[in-house]
């Protein structure tokens, strides 16, 4: 997993009053848990939103008033209508500590099915595992390169080596599912079928 530098500042007013005038400051209030006593900290919304808004799930070191952390966003709270930041709880880490967090899927190859004139569809776009964080990759590769048109890959047929995979085994991942275009191509072929068909019928009558 890929790292970020965060700087934090603790917060001894709590609140929602507390909360808002924070923001009003450009600093997002943020709590932090672990084994040990929770913590509250504010981070600048700035520097902060480099560790939100990515597709990249970041080990974060938080350094909160010269104190240092590492942990994992475990939520985020977001305004409703303008997805502006409102809160963001952490979850403390050390190397040893399995976590669980949710993890990028990506596939590789090229399916038999799309081949065949189907679409490759995604169900899902992470996977949950558990594992210290050092064994967490960034990503998890899928090979569908066997994968038929109207078949689907779920989590239970997959492996990842040091990972225990949390997200439920009947989840389906990804699958090939038939075009408009692909069923008017095996349509026609059923009809050219049945009028050979016909026609040797035909032919055998006279």
């Amino acid at each position: 997993m890929k790292e970020i530098n965060l700087t934090g500042k603790k917060r001894t007013d709590v609140g929602k009053k507390a909360a808002k005038s924070l923001r009003k400051e450009g600093f997002i209030p943020c709590n932090m848990y672990g084994e040990k006593e929770s913590i509250s900290f504010a981070i600048a919304e700035g520097e902060l939103r480099k560790a939100v808004f990515t597709p990249i799930i970041y080990v974060c070191n938080i350094d909160i008033d010269g104190t240092p952390h590492k942990a994992i966003i475990k939520e985020i709270q977001q305004h409703p209508v303008t997805d502006a930041m409102l809160h963001v709880d952490f979850y403390e880490i050390n190397e040893t500590k399995a976590i669980t967090v949710g993890i990028p899927v990506k596939t590789t190859g090229h399916a038999i099915g799309v081949r065949d004139g189907g679409k490759l569809a995604m169900s899902i776009r992470k996977i949950n595992v558990t594992a210290p964080y050092k064994q967490i990759p960034e990503e998890l590769t899928i090979d569908v390169s066997s994968l038929a048109l109207g078949k689907s890959i779920k989590v239970g047929a997959l492996h990842f080596d040091g990972l225990d995979i949390a997200t439920s085994p009947e989840v389906v991942v990804c699958s090939v599912r038939m075009t408009r275009q692909a069923r008017s191509a095996a349509s026609g072929e059923e009809e050219g079928a049945g009028g050979e068909a016909a026609a040797t019928e035909g032919a055998a009558a006279e």
